[in-house]
């Protein structure tokens, strides 16, 4: 089987998570010509208040908004694993699954959200992003972890580095400048409109201004994403 090389993988729980965590970052890398891949665990089927709009319309809608919002990041591909939101748990199969798409796209660098938060995070954040750890490494690294995935055609692989977004303040070790794509960060959330509507559309703009702002104050740019970056060097 051949692999599609890709220079980033961004693996997100839900829905929208990826465009508030990392779409500043992806609108830039995807301008210096970098491929960039879209890999939603969840349907995001439970994320509504209206009791009226039933999950499997919910799932339905939120896969077209996530697809426009890619669109305008500059992201070509976007695969959608297809759990149900509350419901993803850390099994063998689901590691299996994040490992064969690390080995067949073969990114450099893997971003998603921080598992380690240490107040109330949504589980699923917490076990996508662990999960996602623990197939970065040792599993899509190891020849025998998987050996049926071998002989799919997907290959180990080593990843090279991992960003992690939602990180707690003292974890931030790294501030990536987006003072030229932040536009683009806000567009792609508002693509989400299931999500983001009323007055919490501009209410939302003026938190990710100021919390950019304050991102990038100790940076020469003024607006910035902040990750707990770990660089991998086996």
């Amino acid at each position: 089987m051949r692999e599609k090389n890709a220079d980033v993988l961004v693996i997100s729980p839900h829905p929208d998570d990826a465009e508030f965590g990392t779409a500043g970052s992806v609108a830039r890398m995807v301008q210096e010509g970098k491929e960039v891949i879209y890999l939603i665990c969840t349907k995001g089927d439970k994320g509504t208040e209206d009791i009226h709009t039933k999950p499997h319309e919910l799932a339905q809608i939120r896969e077209k908004e996530q697809k426009k919002a890619a669109g305008v990041l500059g992201v070509k591909e976007v695969i959608f694993l297809g759990y149900p939101d509350q419901e993803i748990e850390e099994t063998p199969q689901f590691r299996k699954q994040i490992v064969r798409q690390i080995r067949k796209f073969r990114p450099h660098l893997v971003i998603t959200s921080d598992p380690y938060r240490r107040y109330i995070w949504h589980r699923d954040h917490r076990i996508v992003g662990q999960v996602v750890l623990d197939a970065v490494f040792p599993y899509a690294r190891d020849v025998w972890a998987y050996p049926d995935l071998v002989k799919e055609g997907h290959l180990p692989h080593k990843v090279k580095e991992v960003w992690l977004w939602a990180s707690e303040k003292k974890d931030i070790n790294f501030r990536s400048d987006i003072t030229q794509t932040f536009h683009l960060k806000l567009k792609a959330l508002r693509c989400h409109q299931s999500q983001i509507k009323g007055s919490f559309s501009s209410e939302m703009e003026k938190w990710l201004c100021t919390r950019a702002k304050n991102m990038a104050q100790k940076e020469d740019f003024k607006l910035a994403e902040g990750f707990h970056r770990v660089e991998i060097g086996w």
